[in-house]
This record gives structure tokens, sequence and C-alpha cells, in this order.
């Protein structure tokens, strides 16, 4: 018997001695129970407050809200959903390209047509100053009405310039009239007359400007090439003094409506 008593005594610091140092059964049993004891109770609450369906339902709407904000900040917005900025500029000016049918025109009383004479005198004539002269007329937009090349004679001389009988230029203004073929004609526009007379120019034509007929074309007043009414009285008497009934002739010219913006 002692024998085996100290067997058993020689036993017990072997088993103490393990060369793996592992734990023994009651050890490991132990251990959970330990663990749970060392557990704060503040960690047990919130994981009971995590297991209700009111925290779960809490949790939910915060994580959806937070994905709206995440989509709403960081994805890629349409070019609809986002206000329009408002820029404000100038219209552009766009040309119109040229048509073949001109714009509608309107009727203005206030605005009327009168038919002016004028007559390019035997310098003019001589001088080949005739194609010139019209074209003045033309390029402005005015409109011929009647033309024809006379020698009228003395005596239509005279009733033409009778308002200048008692100047003592008179005589010689007639002879120098009546030396060779005058060009009479009428025209036709919007201020015919006092226009006619702007591009004549002044009787003198040292004193008419460039640009003008007699400031082109002429120096001496005795020679001022051509003569122009100077009111529209005067201008009826002298293309009814010139002209026969019926030789003023009454047109429609097309480019009308691109020289007038009202006709």
């Amino acid at each position: 018997m002692p024998d085996l008593a100290e067997q058993a005594t020689d036993m017990k610091p072997q088993a103490q001695a393990h060369p793996l140092n592992l734990p023994s059964d009651t050890e490991t049993a132990r251990a959970p129970q330990t663990q749970q004891a060392q557990r704060p109770r503040g960690s047990q609450r919130e994981l009971g407050f995590l297991t209700t369906p009111l925290s779960w339902t809490i949790l939910l709407a915060i994580g959806l809200l937070a994905a709206n904000l995440y989509f709403t900040l960081f994805s890629h917005p349409t070019s609809s959903s986002l206000p329009q900025p408002v820029i404000s500029c100038p219209a552009p000016v766009l040309q119109q390209p040229p048509s073949s049918v001109p714009p509608a025109t309107k009727k203005d009383s206030k605005m009327s047509t009168e038919q002016t004479f004028i007559a390019i005198k035997p310098d003019g004539v001589q001088r080949g100053l005739v194609g010139p002269i019209i074209s003045r007329f033309e390029q402005r937009g005015y409109k011929l009405a009647a033309i024809k090349l006379t020698t009228p004679g003395k005596e239509h001389l005279e009733a033409h310039y009778a308002d200048l009988k008692e100047k003592p230029f008179f005589a010689g203004l007639v002879e120098y009239m009546n030396s060779g073929p005058i060009v009479a004609m009428v025209w036709e526009g919007r201020d015919a007359v006092k226009t006619g007379r702007a591009l004549l120019g002044a009787t003198n034509p040292l004193a008419s400007a460039p640009g003008t007929i007699r400031g082109d074309y002429s120096i001496d007043v005795g020679r001022n090439v051509c003569h122009g009414s100077d009111s529209v009285e005067n201008a009826k008497k002298e293309i009814a003094l010139w002209f026969k009934e019926g030789e003023v002739i009454s047109w429609k010219s097309h480019s009308a409506p691109w020289i007038y913006e009202k006709a």
C-alpha cells in the first residue's frame, strides 16, 4: 500500500507540469462562465436594444436617409433636374438675305409724290453731260416721267423766263438758251422739287458743293449746265409749258418698294 500512495503522490506534480501547458477540462468549462461574469452590464443592455423591432426600424430609416443623401450629392444629375442659369445677352442681329419679293408697304397720306421740271441747257448737251445728269436722278431713286430733246424758240423761252423779264441779263439768257438743243425732263418722286434743287446745286457753280451737278460739271454762272423748278407751283406751270397733254407718262416702277418704305 505504501507503494501505491507514493505513486499517487508522484503522479500529481507530473500532471501539473504538462509540457504543452494545456488547460484542463475543468478550467475550460469554467472559462466561459468567468468571461460572462467579467462582461459589463452596459454591453448587455446595448445588445438588448439592438434586438428590438423599434431599433431596427430606426437603423433602417437612418440608412435610407444616408443613401438618399449620398446619391443626391455624388450622383450625376441630369440637365433637367438642375435649375438652369439665366444668362442675358443681346440677341444677334441677323442680316436677312435679299428677296425677290419686296416687303409690303403701307400708304401714308402725309407723304406726297411730286413732279419737277428739269432742263439740261445747251452747254450741258454740247458737253455730253446728258447721261451723267440723268444718272444722278435715277441713282437717287426718282422716276423719269417725260423727256424730249427740243429747240423751243425765242418766244417759248421768253415765256419760260417771264419772271426775269425786268432783269438786265434777260436778253442774254434767252439768246444763250436758244443757241442749241435742250433736254426737257419731268422727274417724279417724294419731295422731287426740293431734292431736285439740291442735286443741281447753287445757281452759282462756284458756290455749289462738290458732289452736286453744278459743283462737279460747271464753273461760270452763265454756263451752269441745267435748270430746275424752284417750287411745286412753278413746276406745274413749267411742265404744262414744255409738255403737251399725254406726253407726261404715269407708270409704276418695280423699284418703288425698294426705294420707299411707305408708299
